[in-house]
């Protein structure tokens, strides 16, 4: 019996729409996997680098991303937030933000203090935190936000003694009218506060990326091999 295939247009149409957009879809994923290996390249490299003193001069986030750097100044304790939905080894708490003053200047800079563990029994009581008194010295690594979580709603207003879901620098600066350097620094360097500052590495998603196209590119194959073996059993019957 001979083999013929049977085409039909509507059915070629379909598959060539499906395979555009498997084709569009992971080439935009690999994409975005080689800019994700660029930042991960950048974050190495800026991390093996010497601090970086932080003093009053405006610094870009470009510039200090994920570079170590060290600020000389004071806390100001009557403007904390708090980030929820922050767990740590499977315990739910907060991350504390707090504004620097850096020393003999107006500037400001965020620091993430580090992560408290929540009240089960009542979230919105904020736990008492130990912050030091005077002009101390700060190290860590600068980030360009702390981190976006999934939001559903409105959250509250930005205040001191806020519980929040996310912040950036720019919201925050505007909130409490303070100049602010456009990034937040994750402290690294001990304090006697009783938070914790292990803090998870940036992630880059480069592999999450690379399966997506994967995914995309397996959705085209399966179009056009699905398209040629029906149309050959059309054809024989």
């Amino acid at each position: 019996m001979p083999v013929m295939f049977r085409f039909r247009l509507v059915p070629c149409i379909a598959t060539v729409l499906v395979m555009a957009i498997g084709i569009a879809a992971g080439q935009w994923q690999t994409r975005r996997a080689a800019d994700k290996e660029a930042i991960a390249l950048r974050l190495s490299e800026r991390a093996a680098a010497p601090p970086l003193t932080i003093d009053a001069r405006l610094f870009s986030a470009d510039q200090v991303e994920y570079r170590s750097v060290s600020v000389s100044g004071e806390f100001l304790p009557n403007w904390p937030v708090y980030l929820d939905n922050r767990p740590y080894q499977g315990v739910a708490g907060f991350y504390v933000l707090m504004p620097f003053r850096i020393a003999s200047s107006r500037m400001h800079v965020l620091i993430a203090r580090g992560w408290v563990p929540r009240d089960p029994a009542n979230r919105t009581r904020l736990p008492a935190i130990r912050t030091p008194a005077g002009m101390i010295t700060v190290q860590g690594m600068a980030r360009r936000n702390p981190g976006r979580l999934l939001q559903f709603g409105q959250q509250d207003a930005l205040r001191p003694g806020a519980i929040l879901q996310n912040l950036d620098v720019a919201g925050f600066a505007q909130a409490s009218g303070l100049q602010m350097q456009p990034f937040l620094l994750e402290q690294s360097s001990p304090l006697p506060d009783g938070l914790k500052r292990d803090w998870p590495p940036p992630s880059t998603g480069i592999d999450k990326h690379r399966g997506y196209a994967f995914q995309w590119f397996a959705l085209t194959a399966m179009a056009f091999i699905f398209f040629v073996v029906t149309g050959f059993r059309r054809g024989t019957r």
